[in-house]
């Protein structure tokens, strides 16, 4: 991509909803290799329609072993990424930085302050903990938990068949897990999504210039994705293949692709490794990746070996904060990226909201006058400016007025860099060094206001 046609500066494009967000300083000309994600990386899905089919199948499984759903219908409002399912009472929860509980719902309803605080007091979400609690980190969860939070409704009006059994909230959790998984597993769903892609499947044109651009700087692409080889290249041909310049196709663009890598284990030990021989998926065993190769399963070392590049040369890109950012990052030090498309959202919802720094200040001394009328009159007002984004959690990033929420410090903790969609790379250089913020501690502000106001973030920016 010609120079001119990206962000005239890095830091302009800082507050734009589609700017690439800095945790760990990254340098990119230290980085020899970037792989990919697909699934909601490179191919970014209509949310509605395809988590409203796989919704549609996991209903018709749960009607035909007699639950009475009739009538539920996909609600994708109801939740939002980064909640948790405490399996044990049957709520959605929305945690902070440190795992506190700030908001919940009980089956489609939501819980005042008072019942969160009487019900949680101080307890706290432990993610290892996975017999309770289940944490929503990609849009593949909200079916999922749609799914679950209506069926609890029903659990408790007490409408369930007693020939089903009876049911606790963990119990029905797992009967709901096996019918969704069983639409995942009959092929039906994917099948509906390869014969009609355009329904499903959210074109973004500047996606394959990008991976062109960053090839053109001598890195080399990898492609590592749990779906297989016929539905990956149906959805990569679909997406890629319209916008590639002359003869070229999809699978030009890498140098080695690996489908039903099985992450996270991709990333944590050795399976064996299949050559794609045919495009009709016939296999045969092999040890060795080769440039230019097409393989199924084997490991992230195997891919290492054949590169000849390894640890934090190499960047991952993936839209699932453990599957794809923690794991690369804790078993291989691979640096890494995270995409989360509501950002895009979310920013654009802050900026609508914000004062102007002029207008804020001015507002600051003001309520600092008057700190009574402050807590009764400006802390509801704020609130509500995180319902726009949604009125039942709001903003993705932040668990209350002024606190980080739990995937807002995941990303922190295991994501590099973030951003919204992997286009967003085409605005800046392949050479690009990004720098994380300097970290201030609290102590080293001559002009620290004690106003809680003072802590909302007013430009735009994620802390």
């Amino acid at each position: 991509m010609d120079s001119s046609s990206r962000f005239s500066s890095p830091s302009s494009s800082i507050n734009s909803a589609r700017g690439i967000f800095c945790s760990q300083s990254l340098n990119l000309r230290s980085i020899s290799a970037i792989g990919y994600d697909m699934d909601y990386t490179l191919v970014h899905y209509n949310v509605k329609a395809w988590e409203g089919r796989a919704y549609h199948y996991c209903m018709e499984n749960l009607k035909k072993l007699g639950f009475p759903v009739d009538g539920l219908t996909f609600d994708p409002d109801l939740i939002i990424r980064g909640l948790v399912i405490d399996k044990e009472k049957g709520n959605l929860v929305k945690a902070d930085q440190f795992g506190y509980i700030k908001r919940a719902m009980h089956g489609t309803k939501m819980l005042s302050t008072r019942a969160v605080r009487e019900i949680y007091g101080i307890e706290l979400v432990d993610l290892r903990l996975e017999g309770r609690w289940v944490f929503l980190s990609t849009f593949f969860s909200m079916s999922e938990a749609v799914a679950y939070m209506q069926m609890v409704d029903i659990l408790d009006d007490g409408v369930i068949p007693a020939n089903l059994g009876p049911f606790d909230y963990k119990g029905l959790y797992k009967a709901m897990g096996v019918a969704l998984v069983a639409a995942h597993v009959e092929g039906r769903l994917k099948s509906d999504i390869m014969s009609n892609p355009e329904q499903y499947v959210e074109l973004d044109p500047e996606l394959p210039f990008t991976l062109l651009d960053q090839k053109e700087a001598g890195k080399k692409l990898v492609l590592i994705t749990n779906s297989d080889y016929h539905y990956t290249d149906k959805m990569m041909h679909y997406s890629f293949n319209r916008f590639l310049p002359g003869e070229m196709g999809w699978r030009d663009l890498f140098d080695i692709i690996v489908v039903s890598a099985n992450k996270p284990e991709f990333f944590q030990m050795s399976h064996p490794m299949y050559e794609l021989v045919t495009n009709e998926g016939l296999m045969r065993p092999c040890f060795k990746a080769q440039i230019g190769g097409l393989y199924s399963g084997g490991s992230a070392n195997m891919v290492e070996s054949s590169l000849n590049i390894h640890g934090d040369e190499i960047l991952f890109i993936g839209d699932h904060i453990y599957t794809d950012v923690n794991q690369s990052k804790v078993h291989l030090q691979w640096r890494t990226a995270l995409i989360c498309r509501e950002l895009e959202e979310e920013l654009k919802t802050v900026a609508a909201t914000n004062m102007d720094n002029e207008n804020l200040s001015q507002s600051m001394q003001k309520l600092l006058d008057v700190m009574q009328i402050l807590d009764v009159k400006i802390a509801p007002m704020l609130e509500a400016d995180g319902d726009l984004f949604n009125k039942r959690w709001g903003y993705l990033s932040r668990a209350d007025l002024w606190d980080k929420s739990h995937l807002m410090r995941q990303i922190e903790k295991y994501a590099d860099i973030y951003t919204s969609r992997v286009s967003n790379f085409l605005y800046y250089t392949p050479f690009m060094h990004f720098r994380s913020q300097e970290q201030n501690l609290a102590h080293d502000s001559h002009t620290n206001y004690c106003s809680r106001v003072d802590k909302f973030p007013s430009n735009g920016k994620l802390d």
